[in-house]
């Protein structure tokens, strides 16, 4: 039978899985009803061993929760024969930047000029894969490296952590234990079809595989056999990674011929405060206007505003939210839509970032939410996470100071909360 080991760190990862695996004997039990001061004195390579033991026992159940679901024996044992708990997964599951990176300084680095001449490289050597792929899947090829370019840096760098370590690691010991044990029975799957063999099943830390980072579940849903071989291979062949990558896209709801969105001009006394999707024609009667060119012919599209109304603005419309699919971040797709458009010739952003704002750190938006809780606008619990609760209950804080409600945390709105809440 399948056991789930539910274990509370407060201390080093893996300390403190050895010292609760140690403690689950009744010799070190009793030690520990005898020595409160346990956790200082036990060996450290003892406790690393128990710990260890305790994941193999951990790894013999799954093996055998996973043969029931139809995993062939030879799979199993190519597959989980000689797997290890990996520390340093943990340590990087465990991992919360202490800054919020403000989205300016992300689209530095990925859509630098670097990484557009790189795209510009890739494009010319594969385009007629990638041309083909616009054909049969109607997304611009000039996306299609845009996301490759983003995942690996064109497949110079999508992990070498071997997938079924790292998920059996994160099914065993991770912060999303369910989910981890799904994606590794999918990785088994994917084995036991034949389209990679397990030491060769390599990609990040989270299990994210291949060129263009497909978690194994996505791979069953979306990877195509690209080159005719019979395989799907998001490791090795390019033709599979861009079939595989324009598919995901085309599933995700791509509308062929359209444009991602568009940079606008907003008019003065724009109610930023609006959220809804409406057609082009829509938000042009409210005075929305492309910053070069016309509006593209949306039947439903949202201004977004990622770093307030001091910031850029952009209209977008279904091919965003397609991007958005595959990361669901604002920031990532931003970059996919940007990077792309630099591949293809077309201009950047024109509109400048507030550059000489200050991040605010995940304790800052912690107190942010915590103060804006207090003063009557409930967004919830403090997580130091800025979605979409937190930016609706600082809009109305906003709108209720008669300030711009563009949803924006800036360290002079949260110090107006400190001010409020005291």
């Amino acid at each position: 039978m399948y056991r789930h080991f539910s274990i509370e760190r407060r201390c080093r990862p893996l300390f403190c899985v050895s010292l609760i695996a140690a403690l689950s004997t009744p010799f070190a039990a009793s030690v520990a009803l005898a020595n409160p001061q346990l956790m200082s004195e036990v060996d450290t390579q003892t406790a690393t061993e128990v710990s260890y033991a305790n994941f193999q026992q951990w790894l013999r159940d799954f093996r055998q929760y996973a043969a029931g679901q139809g995993i062939s024996e030879a799979t199993l044992s190519n597959a989980l024969d000689g797997v290890r708990y990996r520390e340093r997964v943990i340590e990087l599951d465990g991992y919360q930047p202490e800054f919020v990176r403000p989205i300016w300084e992300y689209l530095d680095t990925a859509v630098s000029s670097t990484r557009i001449n790189n795209g510009l490289e890739k494009l010319a050597e594969h385009r007629e894969t990638a041309q083909q792929m616009q054909q049969r899947y109607g997304v611009p090829a000039e996306i299609i490296v845009a996301i490759w370019g983003i995942e690996s840096n064109y497949g110079s760098n999508f992990g070498d952590f071997s997938t079924l370590e790292s998920l059996a690691t994160l099914a065993y010991d991770g912060r999303r234990r369910d989910f981890a044990r799904g994606e590794l029975l999918a990785a088994l799957r994917i084995i036991d079809q034949g389209d990679i063999a397990a030491d060769e099943m390599k990609g990040s830390w989270a299990g994210a595989m291949g060129h263009t980072q497909f978690i194994p579940s996505s791979f069953e849903a979306y990877a195509v056999d690209g080159d005719g071989d019979g395989r799907r291979d998001i490791w090795g062949s390019i033709p599979d990674v861009m079939a595989s990558t324009a598919n995901y896209l085309d599933r995700a709801g791509w509308q062929a011929n359209q444009p991602w969105g568009v940079e606008v001009r907003l008019p003065e006394g724009f109610d930023y405060a609006q959220t809804e999707r409406r057609s082009s024609a829509e938000w042009r009667s409210q005075g929305v206007q492309a910053q070069q060119g016309e509006l593209p012919n949306f039947d439903s599209a949202a201004i977004v505003i990622p770093a307030g109304a001091n910031g850029p603005a952009f209209l977008v419309g279904a091919n965003f939210r397609a991007i958005l699919r595959y990361n669901n971040a604002t920031s990532y797709a931003l970059a996919v839509a940007t990077l792309g458009d630099a591949i293809a010739g077309r201009d950047g952003i024109q509109q400048s970032w507030p550059r000489d704002k200050a991040p605010l750190t995940r304790d800052d938006v912690q107190e942010l939410q915590r103060a804006l809780n207090r003063v009557g606008y409930s967004v919830g619990g403090a997580d130091g996470i800025m979605g979409p609760n937190t930016r609706q209950g600082l809009r109305n804080f906003q709108r209720d100071q008669g300030l711009i409600p563009d949803g924006f945390a800036t360290q002079e709105l949260l110090e107006q909360l400190r001010q409020r809440s005291r």
